[in-house]
């Protein structure tokens, strides 16, 4: 996952590397800032959100797109923007990061 140029997450398993060319774009490895991580990367750390890795960058993404247009979001609020699909079930792990990360 991606983000444009607004902020808005896009997945980037369905964009052709066309539709993005000249155009900028954040990937997870350009959050950080002098090996500083976000307050998203964080608390996934803190909340042992890891386990397979297939979904970080995707979940990371989107929350970091979510917690710029809704800084304080309700439990409604990430159930209807995070719609990544996470294989090792860490939902309440999850919904807890973004919390503390709201709250950071």
């Amino acid at each position: 996952m991606l983000a444009d140029s607004q902020g808005k997450p896009l997945r980037s398993c369905s964009l052709p590397v066309s539709a993005v060319a000249g155009k900028q774009i954040t990937t997870i490895e350009g959050l950080a800032v002098g090996g500083k991580l976000t307050a998203v990367q964080q608390a996934w750390l803190d909340h042992d959100v890891p386990q397979c890795g297939y979904c970080q960058s995707g979940m990371i993404m989107a929350v970091t797109a979510l917690l710029k247009q809704k800084p304080k979001p309700t439990d409604a609020d990430i159930d209807a923007a995070i719609t990544n699909i996470c294989r090792c079930g860490t939902y309440q792990q999850i919904r807890a990061a973004i919390h503390a990360a709201a709250n950071a």
